[in-house]
């Protein structure tokens, strides 16, 4: 009786653990100000509210910030995808990059240089991924 409470227990940890990290799992986005704004957009639909615009546009000032915690994020994410290749696609985490480069938000005076080199990398990583569908639609005819 005894075992099989314990049992019970740590059963119990684990689904309030997946369940904690299911609810914010909209925090591992590489664009955490978008996934905030579209969370509270959602939200404030379900109890009827609707919103036009941006409703948290004054996060703006913290783009520094948030960009940073975008990177902080990428980093362990390369470090698993080198160690793990075949469980992360190569393709997504390309394009992440490019949206990392693509939105450096505190080099204003070098900002059309990092929307050529990010808008390639997403152009590349977005051409790649298809050309890898249709490899594999033509193979199956």
């Amino acid at each position: 009786m005894k075992q099989e409470n314990k049992e019970l227990k740590k059963e119990k940890k684990f689904v309030v653990a997946s369940g904690v990290s299911g609810s914010l799992s909209f925090l591992g986005g590489w664009q955490i100000c978008h996934n905030l704004c579209l969370a509270v957009v959602a939200i404030l639909s379900l109890i009827g509210i609707s919103v036009v615009g941006m409703p948290l546009l004054f996060l703006t000032q913290y783009a520094v910030y948030f960009w940073s915690a975008a990177a902080a994020f990428l980093a362990p994410t390369l470090y698993m995808y080198f160690k793990h290749p075949k469980c992360m696609s190569k393709n997504l985490i390309i394009f992440n990059i490019g949206i990392l480069i693509f939105s450096v938000p505190f080099i204003q005076e070098l900002n059309l240089i990092f929307w050529a080199a990010g808008g390639a990398i997403i152009l590349f990583s977005v051409y790649n991924f298809l050309k890898n569908r249709r490899f594999r639609y033509e193979k199956t005819k």
